[in-house]
């Protein structure tokens, strides 16, 4: 397993034997089917008004009292009862909103009803996982077997930059609690095996857009105005390499642009041009500082031709960093389920996840799950339409979460 040092994750074997909380089959289909329904009938973020009242109807079936969140969307639900010595809770956290691309699965029923909405990167697997181990710590609740309350918080707009976590955080979805864990489809691992790290596991990503001016004219004369096709091209590629020698190259911090938009006319210099990309970072502290170094660089060299810039830098999200306890829970609650076997190693990843907005107030940790089924070659990637899950990391996941909820209980 990646980590900052040469030490291996103790293998706890502290759980209770035989092992409570494993999935009954029946909850286990109704658990597939919950998960299709929203497969089927996916919401962009801020827009989750059917999932929330999905998940908050299940619930409440369960005899449990959720809150839908100020924003409208995502709801928190509370797990046992708490009381005023209490030590701060655990939360299990999933995220709700799907993405605005057409589902392209061919052959499966479950395939999208909604035009150009999929849930393309597992978030309907997070939901459903989350919410099965809800059911099932109630239930051990009421046996008495559930050692402290555990709050499941089930997050709007994940998709969104800066992210849905800063809303719920406003919400209060992190009072009370101590610890927060979280998980991660990943179709590069096989089902029944999940990928843990140490430190950061995901990469800070924010948003670049860039407008050039100049007075414009014709081809036959740059000399005589702002050549603003070059100096975008120049923006473009000299950007990237500028920053790439003002910080360490460890942190990672890398501009790639996305959209270049300029000019109608062959013999017309433009007046306008538009450039949006993203800018990416390995690194926290890199990435705190990014927004100076990224504004300077764009700047500089849209000053040596002539060029005006206005430059908005939307922050997005900071890196995920595990933090080494609560990444040895979930290695501890994943050994004790299925063995340490089912524990991989994962590398540091470009992507962003709002995750981390949690991990500025209180620590926690993500899991990479796995949702490839074993044997499959092919190479399916997030994000794209035709993505799908093996639906047993549903009950990969549901154990997971169930397994680190009572041992962190029985810790404390």
């Amino acid at each position: 397993m990646s980590r900052e040092s040469d030490a291996e994750l103790p293998v706890h074997t502290d759980l209770p034997e035989p092992l409570p909380g494993t999935l009954p089959e029946p909850l286990r289909a109704e658990l597939i089917a919950f998960r299709r329904d929203l497969h089927m009938h996916p919401e962009l973020g801020n827009q989750e008004f059917r999932t929330t009242a999905a998940i908050k109807a299940r619930l409440e079936k369960a005899g449990l009292r959720p809150q839908v969140l100020s924003t409208g969307t995502g709801l928190m639900c509370d797990v046992g009862t708490r009381g005023s010595g209490t030590p701060p809770m655990l939360a299990l956290r999933a995220d709700i909103d799907a993405l605005p691309i057409p589902d392209t699965k061919n052959g499966v029923p479950y395939r999208s009803t909604v035009p150009d909405r999929a849930h393309a990167c597992g978030h309907d697997i997070h939901t459903t996982t989350v919410l099965g181990a809800g059911l099932v710590l109630a239930e051990l609740d009421r046996q008495g077997l559930l050692p402290r309350p555990v709050r499941l918080i089930f997050q709007p707009a994940e998709e969104v930059l800066p992210g849905g976590a800063a809303d719920a955080i406003e919400s209060g979805v992190l009072e009370g609690v101590g610890r927060i864990i979280g998980v991660h489809c990943d179709p590069k691992v096989d089902v029944g095996k999940i990928g843990l790290r140490v430190g950061a596991i995901t990469s800070a990503c924010d948003r670049l857009e860039v407008s050039l001016d100049g007075p414009g004219g014709h081809t036959a004369r740059p000399h005589l105005t702002t050549d603003l096709i070059t100096a975008a091209a120049k923006v473009v590629t000299e950007v990237p390499a500028l920053l790439a020698r003002r910080v360490d190259a460890r942190s990672g911090l890398a501009v790639t642009w996305g959209r270049l938009q300029a000019g109608h006319a062959c013999n017309v210099i433009p007046q306008h041009a538009e450039l949006s990309g993203t800018v990416r970072c390995l690194d926290l502290e890199a990435w705190r500082e990014a927004p100076d170094l990224v504004h300077a660089a764009i700047d500089e060299v849209a000053g040596m031709h002539r060029a005006k810039t206005v430059i908005t830098y939307v922050r997005g999200v900071p890196p995920v960093v595990n933090d080494p306890a609560v990444t040895d829970l979930l290695a501890a609650a994943m050994s004790g389920r299925r063995g340490s076997y089912a524990i991989e190693d994962t590398e540091q990843s470009l992507g962003g996840e709002d995750f981390s907005w949690y991990l500025e107030h209180v620590p926690g940790a993500m899991a990479r799950l796995g949702v490839r089924t074993p044997g499959d070659t092919r190479r399916l990637d997030l994000h794209r339409g035709d993505f799908d899950a093996d639906e047993e990391a549903i009950t990969v996941g549901v154990e997971l979460f169930t397994a680190a909820a009572l041992l962190d209980g029985n810790r404390s």
